[in-house]
């Protein structure tokens, strides 16, 4: 189970954090699966990428480190906000076709969360 919930919080760290790039960057020519960033104002586009960067590294550094690891299905739980948040924000658009990618992401999120919290939590460091 350990090693199944660090492969998860390893995969989720890894998109939130590519996601986070692309919306500090915003690189030119995009798919269409991820136009969305261009409609909008770069301020929120910067709070939404910050927002990913602290989640990443709240899946990651507190375990690895074992300082707070609490701290993980905090970050996991809101992650999974984020993804409620976006699948809100896509349905308003009439881009339901990415929906369930959140939904997914919203259950490993949760797994985690769960995991951490339930399951297999991490000692903290004494």
């Amino acid at each position: 189970m350990n090693v199944a919930l660090w492969t998860i919080q390893g995969l989720l760290a890894v998109a939130f954090l590519a996601q986070a790039v692309i919306k500090f960057v915003l690189p030119e020519g995009l798919p269409d699966t991820m136009s969305w960033v261009y409609d909008i104002p770069r301020f929120p586009n910067i709070i939404i990428g910050v927002l990913e960067v602290l989640g990443a590294a709240g899946l990651i550094l507190p375990g690895v480190t074992r300082i707070q690891p609490r701290l993980i299905p905090i970050a996991a739980a809101g992650l999974m906000l984020t993804m409620v948040g976006a699948a809100i924000f896509h349905i308003s658009r009439g881009e339901t076709a990415q929906v369930p990618l959140n939904a997914i992401i919203f259950v490993l999120a949760g797994f985690v969360a769960y995991g951490r919290l339930r399951l297999y939590p991490i000692a903290a460091r004494t």
